[in-house]
């Protein structure tokens, strides 16, 4: 998002949340019930508030497709699987509106808890 000096806009955030790449939810369990719940209600509070702007849990990254640019222009390579090589992938995300750093990574800590797991906060650009 780029920001004008007039626009009375608050910067954007992009909040992900981490799974190790074997991470199924299995949502009739007790634990994906209550970790559910609490997401739902930390959702609830944002939209009320009016920082959320958008947000959804990914389907795991064996799902993923990955498109790669080849040496010709125009040559693009389809492969399946995630970006990233790597045993953690991204689970899902918010993307949210707030007015400084300080309250995204205080948004950061909620949601680590609500999601019992890590939490990456980015600003997204501004010029």
């Amino acid at each position: 998002m780029i920001l004008d000096e007039e626009d009375s806009e608050m910067p954007q955030f992009l909040l992900t949340v981490w799974h190790d790449e074997d991470y199924v939810v299995d949502f009739s369990t007790d634990d994906a019930q209550r970790v559910m719940g609490q997401v739902g209600a930390l959702n609830e509070e944002l939209m009320a508030s009016g920082a959320w702007v958008f947000g959804g849990g990914l389907m795991p990254a064996s799902s993923a497709a990955t498109a790669r640019p080849g040496g010709a222009p125009g040559d693009v390579t389809l492969t399946d699987g995630p970006y990233a090589e790597t045993k953690e992938q991204i689970g899902g995300f918010w993307v949210v509106e707030l007015p400084d750093r300080e309250a995204a990574l205080e948004l950061a800590r909620r949601a680590a808890a609500a999601c019992e797991g890590p939490v990456e906060v980015r600003p997204f650009q501004s010029e």
